[in-house]
């Protein structure tokens, strides 16, 4: 049967848009790339294996494919450089899609000409690793400041495997920071005098006290930290909200004062919890001493 000619040309021009499709399909790839929300889990991954290795500093550079910054955080301690470094680092490691180990072995070998490339796009010290999804690299994390060349690039390598679990639920970074225990001389210990027993290390943003009392103390207001109170031993009469009297700063985001008019009293045995949000006036305005109670502090 002959094809009419107005069919056949409609035949040719599917098989023409078809073929079409099919070589520009065949000369084009699908593309990742690395959002601001997985710029911050790799650096995220990394500020929490640091605090498994109590390094002393650090900065966390990470950048996209084409080596622009999209986050940096700094840690406590780090020198004033430490951020060009790290940057650094990360942009030679994506731009040259290698850990930046592999120019620093190269220069120490003697090839001492690569260390005339450019600083802006060329910093050949341990510490940047490419961050890889799905076999291409999107971006990569730069780390400066630690201990050791080989503790930076320990953290970058935390950092940058963070980019395997893209996507997951939960967060990566749930399962990244340490447990921590106390026995209990730890904590008669603390008990004995009042201490601090956690400091909120890794960027927590908590702290647990274990608090003693001896008598009563000044109005407090914690403008940023929220108490949690657990009363192990002794009582408590303890004042909250209302207007604080003669109230002066004495640290940061800490206020105290001589009394307070208007508030509400609570008296606190053993077994009691209270929780006092941000801004609330409270004083312990009488005692039976010794006073043991648990504090978390959130911030």
């Amino acid at each position: 049967m002959k094809t009419p000619k107005k069919l056949s040309y409609c035949f040719s021009i599917i098989s023409l848009v078809l073929s079409t499709g099919a070589s520009t399909s065949a000369q084009t790839a699908e593309k990742k790339s690395l959002t601001l929300d997985g710029a911050v889990r790799v650096i995220a991954a990394a500020k929490a294996y640091a605090a498994q290795l109590k390094a002393p500093g650090g900065v966390i550079a990470v950048v996209d494919a084409g080596g622009n910054l999209m986050a940096l955080e700094r840690l406590d301690g780090t020198f004033a450089a430490g951020a060009n470094i790290s940057i650094g680092k990360a942009r030679t490691a994506v731009l040259f899609q290698k850990p930046t180990k592999v120019f620093e072995e190269i220069i120490n070998k003697g090839r001492t000409a690569m260390a005339a490339l450019p600083d802006s796009f060329f910093t050949p010290l341990q510490g940047g690793i490419p961050v890889v999804l799905d076999g291409q690299i999107i971006g990569a994390v730069g780390v400066s400041g630690a201990s050791s060349a080989a503790q930076d690039e320990e953290i970058a390598i935390a950092g940058a495997d963070a980019a395997k679990n893209f996507g997951a639920d939960p967060p990566v970074t749930s399962n990244l920071l340490p447990v921590s225990y106390f026995s209990k001389t730890e904590l008669d210990e603390g008990f004995s005098k009042g201490a601090v027993l956690f400091d909120g290390s890794g960027g927590r943003n908590y702290m647990v006290h274990t608090s003693r009392r001896e008598g009563p103390g000044m109005v407090e207001v914690h403008t940023k930290d929220t108490d949690i109170l657990y009363v192990l031993k002794g009582w408590a009469t303890v004042v909250t909200g209302g207007t604080m009297v003669d109230g002066k700063p004495i640290a940061a985001d800490e206020i105290r004062g001589r009394e307070i008019t208007g508030g509400e009293s609570r008296k606190l045995v053993p077994g009691d919890a209270m929780i006092i949000p941000n801004g609330v006036p409270h004083w312990f305005k009488e005692v039976q001493a010794p006073f043991l109670y648990y504090v978390v502090k959130v911030r």
